[in-house]
């Protein structure tokens, strides 16, 4: 599973963030699976070392997230 590009607190901080024009970045820390350029995805959080909260179905074009679906 990735994470996004800054580190959100909550879901809903993402979606107004995204609302607001902001275009977060997926990545995966270990590097291991590569995150999506285009399509739908999954993302969690808060980053670890937090306990993670939240987790989001996102649409993402060329990189970044663009939609949060569910």
């Amino acid at each position: 599973m990735a994470y996004v590009d800054p580190d959100y607190p909550s879901k809903k901080a993402l979606k107004q963030a995204i609302l607001e024009g902001a275009r977060p970045m997926p990545y995966n820390p270990s590097g291991m699976f590569p995150t999506k350029q285009d399509g739908e995805d999954v993302i969690e959080g808060p980053h670890y070392p937090k306990a993670h909260s939240w987790y989001a179905r996102v649409r993402v074009e060329k990189g970044c997230v663009v939609k949060v679906i569910a």
